[in-house]
């Protein structure tokens, strides 16, 4: 069982990437491994834009980044680039925060136009940053439905090919299997 801990990069609180966050992270969960979201949005701005590690909120954020085993980093995509508000966020970790932890990009954006930019933008951060980035998914806002109750819906071919990269995802993660002698 891998600790993943899933950040939410959209500074909005009715936020379609912080739903797709959330639903990867409950599908982690039911496989077996502990998975938390960090929604970006809730840490202190002055703190987060001063990149004051010393404030507790985002020293906490910080030290979840190190204690987890692998990451989701969902964003949405505005100008052909992921948020600034998580770019925020990662500027201010340590350089090799994500060394040897598995990665799996997720975005969202209102138009395909915008599908590169995981590549693009996102992965040669997240790689800089040490990541062993495992092929990311790209998700049509309109894609992406949530019920009153804030149950989500993706579009059928969408929900394949996230339950497909998350597979691959899983397979990527560390196990905490320890073996003892006989």
């Amino acid at each position: 069982m891998a600790t993943v801990l899933a950040l939410s990069g959209s500074p909005s609180r009715t936020s379609r990437t912080a739903t797709l966050a959330e639903h990867t992270a409950s599908d982690l969960r039911s496989r077996g491994h502990r998975s938390f979201v960090l929604a970006l949005r809730d840490l202190p701005a002055a703190a987060l834009l001063s990149a004051d590690t010393h404030d507790t909120s985002l020293a906490r954020a910080v030290d979840l980044v190190a204690e987890s085993d692998a990451l989701v980093v969902a964003t949405p995509i505005y100008k052909a680039a992921y948020s600034g508000l998580l770019k925020t966020f990662l500027d201010l970790l340590p350089q090799h925060a994500f060394a040897g932890k598995p990665v799996l990009p997720l975005a969202t954006g209102g138009s395909p136009a915008h599908v590169l930019a995981l590549d693009y933008a996102l992965r040669p951060v997240l790689t800089a940053l040490g990541a062993q980035v495992t092929q990311g998914w790209f998700v049509l806002d309109r894609h992406i439905t949530t019920a009153p109750d804030g149950a989500m819906t993706l579009d059928h071919n969408d929900e394949l090919k996230l339950a497909n990269v998350t597979d691959q995802f899983v397979l990527a993660l560390p196990s905490r299997t320890l073996l003892t002698a006989a």
